[in-house]
C-alpha cells in the first residue's frame, strides 16, 4: 500500500468520525457514573480494588520509560531505526505512568473533579499512540508534527466534558470519539505498510481495551457473582495488560526490512 493510500485512508477514518461525532445527540455521563461496585476497603484504603489495581500501569509506565533509555537503535538488535520514533512511545508510557496516580486519586473518592486526573492521562497514552502508529507507517515526521496536537485534543475533550458537567449539561461524545478513533487507528494500521514486526500486537491491543470497556460495563454482576472481584477492578488488569503487550511488541520487534539470514550474518559480525 502506498503512502498517498495510506494517508487517504486515515483521512477518510477522521472525517468519517468527526461526521458521526456531529450528527450524534448529547451523551451524557450516568448519574450513578461514581457508584462502584465494590467499596471495600483495606489497610485503611477506601475502594481498595478499584486503587490497587492501578499498580500495574505504573510499573508498565516505568518499564517502559526504562527501556526507551537503552541505547537500541541500530538496524539489527534495535527497535527504532529512526530515534525520532521513540517519541510517541515516550508519551504513552508517560500517560500509563500518570494514570496509575489519576485513576487511584479519583478512586480513593469518586467524583467528577477528581475524574479530570483519571481522564487526562489516558488521552495521552490513546493519542500518543495513535501518534506513534502515524510516524511509523505513514511518516515520521508527520506523526512527530501531530504529536503534541493530538494530544491536545486528546486532554481538550476531557476538559470539554468536565466544562460541560459544569454547566448541568454533560457531554461524553468527543471524549468518547476519542477513544474510538485511537482503537480504530490501531486497527486500520494492520493494513498498512509496517517497518517492524511483529505487527499483530495491535490487534490484541485493541481486544484487550474493548475487554476493559466490557468489564466496566458489567461492574455490578461481575461482583455480586461471587463478591470477590468487581468488573471495575478487572477492567483496570485489562486495560494495563493492553499497555503491556504495546511493551512486549516493542521488546520483540524487528525491522521487516531485514531478512533473518541478513541479521544473523551482521550479529556475527558484530557481537557487541
Amino acid at each position: 500500500m502506498s503512502q498517498r493510500t495510506s494517508v487517504t485512508l486515515l483521512l477518510i477514518l477522521t472525517a468519517a468520525l468527526a461526521l458521526i461525532l456531529l450528527l450524534l445527540p448529547r451523551l451524557p455521563q450516568p448519574e450513578a457514573y461514581h457508584l462502584f461496585a465494590d467499596r471495600r476497603g483495606l489497610l485503611g484504603i477506601p475502594n481498595f480494588g478499584d486503587v490497587a489495581s492501578n499498580l500495574p500501569f505504573a510499573v508498565i509506565g516505568i518499564w517502559g520509560l526504562i527501556f526507551l533509555q537503552r541505547p537500541c537503535s541500530n538496524q539489527v538488535t534495535g527497535r527504532f531505526l529512526e530515534p525520532g520514533e521513540r517519541w510517541p512511545y515516550l508519551f504513552v508510557f508517560v500517560g500509563l505512568l500518570l494514570t496509575a496516580f489519576g485513576s487511584s486519586y479519583y478512586h480513593l473518592s469518586p467524583n467528577n473533579s477528581r475524574l479530570v486526573w483519571d481522564r487526562l492521562p489516558m488521552t495521552v497514552a490513546f493519542m500518543s499512540m495513535v501518534a506513534a502508529i502515524i510516524a511509523e507507517r505513514i511518516s515520521l515526521r508527520v506523526g512527530l508534527w501531530l504529536l503534541p496536537i493530538l494530544i491536545l485534543v486528546g486532554m481538550g475533550s476531557v476538559m470539554q466534558w468536565y466544562a460541560s458537567e459544569m454547566r448541568g449539561s454533560g457531554d461524553l461524545r468527543l471524549y468518547a470519539a476519542v477513544q474510538v478513533y485511537s482503537a480504530l487507528v490501531l486497527l486500520l494500521a494492520l493494513l498498512l505498510p509496517q517497518r517492524y514486526t511483529p505487527g499483530s500486537d495491535l490487534a490484541i491491543v485493541v481486544a484487550l481495551y474493548a475487554l476493559a470497556k466490557v468489564l466496566e460495563t458489567f461492574d455490578k454482576p461481575i461482583f455480586s457473582a461471587g463478591r470477590i472481584v468487581s468488573g471495575h477492578t478487572l477492567k483496570h488488569l485489562a486495560a494495563a495488560a493492553a499497555g503491556y503487550c504495546i511493551l512486549r511488541m516493542l521488546l520483540k520487534r524487528r525491522p521487516v526490512s531485514l531478512l533473518p539470514s541478513t541479521i544473523s550474518i551482521a550479529s556475527r559480525e558484530n557481537p557487541s
